[in-house]
């Protein structure tokens, strides 16, 4: 007889474990699956390309975020880590993926740029690995792949490592266009994630509430010879840490 469930982690693994093998895309487990996806470097896929975001250039841009520390989550090759580097952020860059991040790595080195690579599951790592609190954790393509439970997970990384007055800048699937629009309940019943989560404006406002909303839209189309990579198909949201973290039940 089995009597598991003692803390919150053991339910989110228990949920974890309600998915098959194959739909994993956000444990360590996952690892191999994107390995695969990364291995061919002439894929035509778009952020293939080493370019960053023109979301986030144009918060840079606009200053509405400024230099300082800075977490990019679902790193893959760097493309967004190398931006932030050459502009004086101090980035720690972590993905699933070892091939990926030697990729990244690679790219840092031709660029001479100064950049902490870490393999791993980001919601594992600890904080003396990653070394925040950060000033800026950013987020192109990773929250759309995570099981609805894990937003538990992501907004615990957000409490114990983004600084107050820190941002979020965040690129995921815009429902109707992109991802699946499934309720969140049956992707239990499906054990799989159907490709990523679609997200409306309003529940990502839900979601992170605790935080404030600087800026969310679509992004914007970017042809190929710009200097940006840009996709409408998803959102691209900036919020703000106002104030510390609350005690939450939650995260005991």
């Amino acid at each position: 007889m089995d009597r598991n469930i003692r803390t919150v982690d053991d339910v989110l693994k228990l949920l974890d474990d309600l998915f098959t093998p194959e739909a994993d895309r956000w444990t360590a487990d996952a690892a191999t699956w994107w390995d695969g996806f990364y291995s061919d470097r002439s894929r035509p896929v778009p952020f293939f390309v080493a370019k960053p975001d023109e979301s986030l250039a144009s918060y840079l841009d606009r200053r509405l975020i400024t230099p300082g520390r800075a977490l990019d989550l679902g790193c893959g090759p760097g493309r967004n880590a190398l931006h932030l580097a050459s502009l004086g952020f101090r980035v720690d860059a972590v993905d699933l993926s070892p091939t990926a991040v030697a990729w990244g790595e690679e790219r840092a080195r031709e660029a001479g740029a100064d950049i902490r690579f870490h393999c791993g599951d980001a919601f594992t790592l600890t904080a003396a690995e990653l070394g925040g609190p950060y000033d800026l954790i950013h987020d192109s393509g990773c929250f759309h792949h995570l099981p609805p439970h894990r937003r538990i997970s992501y907004l615990r990384l957000l409490d114990r490592s983004l600084a107050p007055g820190g941002h979020l800048a965040l690129t995921c699937f815009a429902a109707g266009e992109m991802g699946s629009e499934l309720p969140d309940a049956a992707f239990y019943r499906h054990s799989r994630l159907h490709g990523g989560l679609a997200y409306t404006p309003e529940s990502l406002r839900w979601i992170f509430s605790g935080l404030t909303e600087v800026e969310l839209r679509r992004m914007h189309e970017e042809p190929p010879e710009s200097p940006y990579f840009g996709e409408s198909f998803l959102w691209t949201a900036l919020f703000r840490r106002d104030t510390p973290p609350a005690p939450d039940q939650r995260f005991s």
